[in-house]
């Protein structure tokens, strides 16, 4: 665990007055100038060298609130240690200081913290005392070297007029199909928030037999135990693309299942043959190795195979984050197969999927979400969460017309009980996001999910994946016709999701990279969607 050190602190002695709301960014900072110089100084933030410093994975800040945030790195002068070190084995005193300009001339607080190898010597510092709705700049000291500066900034107090808040949100990122030139783009496009919705790394690695498809290498085989985490981890960390865009902004984030083993469920690996006790200790120490590299709070260090993921965050009277965890208590999938536990299509006969005693995201957290909506009052409520909520009629490729199990579609009841909840609290604009199924897609969530008549409940928007591969086009297309909700759909292009959001509406854009196969590659709009505020319903733009 970080112990951290006492601090000292200081008085910026700056006013909140003058300071625009949620905007004092780079944008502002970049007026008048060309492209090329914007990701010049964009390069200023997070990449770290790979020689000659412990700070080879970049830095990054997380979990913003009003007051604080979560600034974290890790120390590991060798990435990717076959011991999963880092390449460091003693215990090392980290300082850190947060400051309220970009040369880091204003410090307003510092501290040191411990960092050993319990946590491969990851440091997550908690800050408070900050002021609300502002810019700040960071860095850590240790071993000799600085790192990188970050940028972060602070929520809005929860009674401030916001005006307009621009996130970006992301998934799938399999590192061995391609570069993270999208990550490059969503720090360009200046976000106050970046959130991550799972997938973030791949814990497979692609084998031999389709050795052509691979771009770049993983570190070594498929992860299983502690080691072997924190490398793939670390793998991903030393990306440039993903360091910029870390150090550009505070993250939220949540999982899938490549975070653990693909088309995990609770305590059940996708093998029949793992027995529920033999899982778990991988999920221990996959959830572990989350934990280091993730910008969390230490409520969320990880009690050996449980990890608290889900949080609400609220910025101002605007918005409110509910983040959710739809892996860690669902139910098992329903009509499991005799060989496998991975998802299917499958028909209709299947009545498991609609059973109420099913849930996706567990009735504790099911209870949790449902009284935040009692009590909710900003403007808008966004439900990140991992996969696509819209019921969906799809064909498999055996032909077989159905829905799929190892998503919402599998727990219909859990989904339903969602949507009451959301209807009868009267949720202010309901809004939807997740990742998992590599493609875009818009969606109205029905009151009546079989008839695609009755009142909008609330509005989806899925992001494709940064790099892994899209499902069959065609196929989905085919289908459409019986799934008149569905707004948009497209699963050829990679990239990733941008939201510009104000008090009177919510425009979403779907942004697509030229190629990912390019370190290089150019960014461009496929899609654009508004929602107005009392209109649930996305309509192109």
């Amino acid at each position: 665990m970080t112990k951290q050190i006492p601090s000292s602190s200081a008085s910026n002695g700056l006013s909140r007055r003058g300071i625009p709301l949620l905007r004092p960014t780079r944008r502002t900072l970049l007026t008048g100038t060309t492209a090329a110089v914007s990701m010049a100084l964009i390069s200023r933030y997070g990449r770290a060298s790979q020689s000659g410093t412990p700070f080879t994975l970049g830095v990054a800040s997380g979990a913003p609130t009003s007051d604080g945030v979560v600034l974290w790195t890790r120390l590991a002068p060798e990435p990717l240690a076959p011991d999963g070190s880092g390449g460091i084995t003693e215990a090392a005193l980290v300082t850190w200081e947060i400051a309220a300009d970009e040369a880091m001339r204003q410090v307003v607080q510092r501290g040191t913290v411990e960092a050993d190898r319990r946590l491969a010597h990851s440091v997550h510092v908690e800050v408070a005392g900050l002021q609300p709705n502002r810019p700040y700049w960071y860095r850590f000291i240790a071993l000799g070297a600085e790192s990188p500066i970050g940028r972060t900034r602070t929520a809005p107090a929860a009674t401030d007029n916001v005006d307009h808040l621009r996130f970006a949100f992301a998934s799938c990122s399999h590192y061995e199909l391609g570069y993270f030139s999208a990550y490059r783009h969503m720090a360009a496009d200046d976000p106050d928030l970046v959130l991550f919705l799972g997938d973030y790394i791949y814990e497979y690695t692609v084998s031999q037999e389709y050795a052509d498809r691979t771009v770049r290498k993983h570190d070594g085989p498929t992860a299983v135990d502690l080691v072997g985490y924190r490398n793939r981890y670390a793998l991903h960390r030393t990306d440039p693309d993903l360091q910029t865009l870390h150090a550009a902004a505070p993250c939220l984030v949540t999982w899938d299942d490549h975070e653990v083993e693909n088309d995990y469920a609770n305590e059940w690996s996708q093998v029949v043959a793992t027995t529920p006790e033999a899982f778990l200790r991988r999920r221990a120490a996959a959830y572990q190795a989350y934990y280091e590299h993730m910008p969390l709070r230490a409520r969320s260090l990880p009690h050996g195979s449980t990890l608290r993921l889900h949080d609400r965050i609220r910025f101002g009277n605007l918005v409110t984050f509910s983040v959710l965890d739809g892996r860690q208590y669902r139910s098992q999938q329903p009509c499991a197969r005799p060989d496998t536990r991975r998802g299917y299509v499958a028909p209709d006969s299947c009545t498991e999927r609609v059973d109420e005693n099913r849930t996706l995201l567990g009735f504790e957290q099911e209870r949790w979400l449902f009284d935040g909506f009692k009590t909710a009052d900003t403007a808008w409520n966004v439900l990140a969460q991992n996969q696509l909520i819209a019921q969906l009629r799809q064909k498999g490729a055996d032909g077989v017309v159905g829905h799929w199990t190892e998503g919402w579609d599998g727990y219909a009841a859990g989904r339903r009980r969602m949507l009451e909840a959301i209807d009868q609290t009267r949720l202010t604009n309901p809004v939807f996001i997740g990742g998992d199924i590599h493609s875009f897609w818009a969606t109205d969530l029905k009151a009546d999910l079989g008839d695609p008549t009755s009142k909008t409940i609330a509005t989806e928007f899925v992001g494709t994946s940064i790099t892994s591969d899209g499902p069959p086009y065609q196929r989905f297309m085919e289908m459409l016709p019986e799934n008149p909700h569905v707004r948009f759909f497209d699963s050829r292009q990679r990239g990733y999701v941008r939201v510009d959001l104000t008090r009177r509406r919510m425009e979403t854009s779907f942004l697509v990279i030229s190629d990912r196969r390019d370190p290089k590659a150019t960014v461009s709009t496929m899609k654009r969607f508004v929602v107005e505020n009392g209109k649930p319903g996305g309509v192109a733009d």
